[in-house]
């Protein structure tokens, strides 16, 4: 298996593989609005002898600056709990160190992605509409965060969800 940027070429196979994963259309609609709106700035699949098997994107918050929401991660059912997701967003986090971005936010499970060195309390000062432990942040470069608070605001194809 190999992880990869997404291609064009990828982009029905990335909708097929987010749309089993959450098993109805939103978030497959949310990744198309994101790519078409410019927001999306990593977008990796997982491959496997040529199949489509996994995806994540991250994508621009117009606040605070320089950082990224990670949302959706993707694996098919059938692939899932063989370790793809987390391959598909350590790769994500490591491009986007590189890419200088400071940090990364996302809603999610908090025992999934404590392994990944996300946490609620470094997303604790910031305003959000989401349950807070669910608002989970990890800073790329050490201490990025500290000086910033107030709201996150996700890309407008996020805000366009509500």
């Amino acid at each position: 298996m190999i992880v990869r940027d997404e291609t064009a070429n990828d982009v029905l196979a990335v909708r097929h593989v987010v749309i089993a994963a959450f098993d109805q259309v939103g978030e497959a609609d949310l990744v198309d609005a994101l790519r078409m709106s410019g927001d999306a700035v990593i977008s990796l699949v997982a491959e496997d002898e040529g199949e489509i098997v996994g995806h994540v994107l991250f994508s621009k918050l117009q606040a605070p600056d320089q950082c990224i929401a990670l949302a959706p991660v993707s694996v098919l059912p059938s692939r899932q709990n063989q370790g793809i997701g987390s391959k598909l967003i350590r790769e994500g986090l490591a491009r986007a160190k590189r890419g200088g971005w400071q940090a990364v936010f996302l809603v999610g499970e908090t025992e999934y992605y404590e392994r990944f060195g996300f946490g609620a309390a470094t997303a604790d000062k910031f305003e959000t509409k989401y349950p807070k432990p669910y608002f989970l942040a990890f800073e790329l470069t050490p201490h990025s965060l500290s000086e910033c608070a107030g709201a996150v605001i996700f890309a407008p194809p996020f805000l366009a969800l509500d």
